[in-house]
């Protein structure tokens, strides 16, 4: 007999969507988090308060109205930290509400504390008022830990002037100048919303180009509209030291050069938090990134243990850890599960957004997909230009042989909304003929669907009506 049937480790977006869907199943089920931290990094230090700033930045600076009302256009005039972080501490003070209210409805038993293994079926809980004797036996265990932003060692953090990505949520002003070092998903979404405050920002970063991952096409928009804000790129260029004085900052490249800032934000990837729950006695390990490995089902080396969010690796995003949770519940317990692995969007909340679903050009070429593209212009759409957006775009990607949706990727005003169109389209095996004959609501941002998929069908047609005719048939004759 055990104390639970589930015990999950963490309570972020993939080990409560876990627990909670195991006490569906009618099973015993516990949670064991960190006094301070119900909800996991996403709630505390990730998702939750990165998402929110990025909300009070557009908000008060007035950034998505300048082209309406000028480029000098400002809601507040001069915007403090103070600002910034009412909004932020608000949500993030609710959200911790939300996710503790919706585990006890459920039934789970939040157990506050520090996880660690003694055996594969026993887990010690310190602190938070635990003595270091209190112990909790599983059946099952779910370890969904999440990560931390990596440090670099031979980095000194003061989190003053160099700082990482939860550093920033505690800067006591908007830096006048800022480098950035690493283009990942984290080092661009906060170069953005700082660069929207008027600070000069200057990226750093050892690869030859930044977000690979995305469409080069949506790429090249962004870093024009962040060139626009006075940020400064440096590809290919790698840090050798970082000087810190009482002022502010130097950064020297590899290259030779130095950059003068306020503050170094180091955007280094993320670290599994592994390091306490003493896995060795569980029977498992880590990498050296602290990264868990599982199998598809989400099950590690050990059977009965599964291991699902940011602690598992790519794509480490909120959405695809809380469906994963879910599914390692269903696992666990021998429910059926589907999972729609390959139409998994990713969504990137810089100042403008981007969000894609399915293949990129370049995995359709790679891999000989013959296929056509259709476009939609923001500053085309009534919508658009009332809501002040004239740089965005939708683009569709559609096999010429059946007309099926193969890829949609939109940048600009709700790009990680309305990409859950096209993944809707492509989860039923839909054509871009539904697009075309569809009605959609005028004036809406959602009519560049219709656009796009009337500029691919113009053009698929236009292969038909310039194609040479067939050959005629040789006649037969008789001798």
């Amino acid at each position: 007999m055990y104390d639970y049937d589930l015990v999950v480790i963490g309570s972020g977006p993939g080990g409560q969507k876990a627990a909670i869907a195991a006490a569906k199943l009618g099973r015993r089920v516990a949670v064991v988090e960190r006094g301070n931290m119900i909800g996991g990094v996403c709630v505390n230090t990730g998702t939750i308060p990165s998402k929110t700033l990025r909300e009070a930045v557009l908000y008060l600076t007035g950034f998505a109205l300048r082209d309406l009302y000028g480029a000098s256009y400002r809601v507040k005039s001069e915007i403090t930290i103070a600002d910034l972080m009412a909004r932020t501490q608000h949500v993030v003070g609710r959200e911790v509400q939300v996710v503790r209210a919706q585990l006890l409805r459920n039934h789970v038993d939040i157990l506050q504390g520090t996880a660690s293994f003694l055996d594969p079926h026993t887990i010690r809980v310190t602190g938070a008022g635990r003595g270091d004797n209190s112990t909790v036996t599983a059946e099952k265990i779910v370890i969904a830990t999440g990560t931390r932003p990596a440090r670099p060692k031979h980095v000194e953090f003061d989190d003053l002037h160099v700082l990482d990505s939860d550093g920033v949520l505690h800067l006591d002003r908007v830096p006048g100048s800022m480098v950035v070092v690493g283009a990942g998903v984290i080092g661009i979404e906060y170069a953005s919303m700082f660069a929207a405050l008027g600070t000069r920002v200057t990226v750093v970063e050892r690869r030859d180009r930044m977000l690979e991952f995305c469409d080069p096409e949506v790429v090249e928009s962004l870093k024009f509209h962040l060139r626009d804000q006075a940020v400064t790129f440096r590809f290919g260029e790698e840090v050798s030291r970082v000087e810190v004085s009482e002022k502010g900052t130097v950064t020297s490249l590899a290259s030779g050069k130095r950059i003068p800032a306020e503050t170094v934000m180091y955007s280094a990837g993320r670290q599994g938090v592994t390091e306490e729950l003493n896995l060795r006695e569980a029977g498992l390990e880590s990498d050296a990134r602290g990264r868990i490995k599982v199998d598809g089902n989400y099950r590690t080396a050990v059977e009965h243990i599964y291991a699902v969010g940011d602690v598992i690796g790519f794509p480490a995003l909120a959405a695809n850890s809380m469906d994963q949770g879910r599914l390692a519940a269903h696992h666990a317990f021998g429910e059926p599960a589907r999972e729609l692995a390959g139409l998994q969007p990713i969504g990137i909340y810089t100042i403008p957004e981007v969000s894609y679903c399915g293949a990129t050009e370049d995995e359709l070429t790679r891999s000989s997909v013959p296929y056509e593209v259709g476009v939609s212009r923001y500053r085309e759409l009534a919508r658009g230009q009332i809501v002040g957006d004239t740089y965005g775009m939708l683009k569709l990607l559609v096999s010429t042989e059946d007309r099926t949706l193969l890829g949609v990727h939109v940048f600009g005003t709700n790009a990680t909304d309305l990409v859950h169109i096209g993944q809707a389209i492509m989860g039923c095996g839909g054509t871009v003929d539904y697009l075309v004959d569809t009605v959609l609501n005028y004036p809406t941002l959602s009519e560049a669907y219709k656009v796009a998929a009337l500029d691919v069908f113009n053009k698929i047609r236009a292969l038909d009506v310039f194609a040479p005719a067939p050959a005629p048939e040789p006649a037969v004759t008789s001798d």
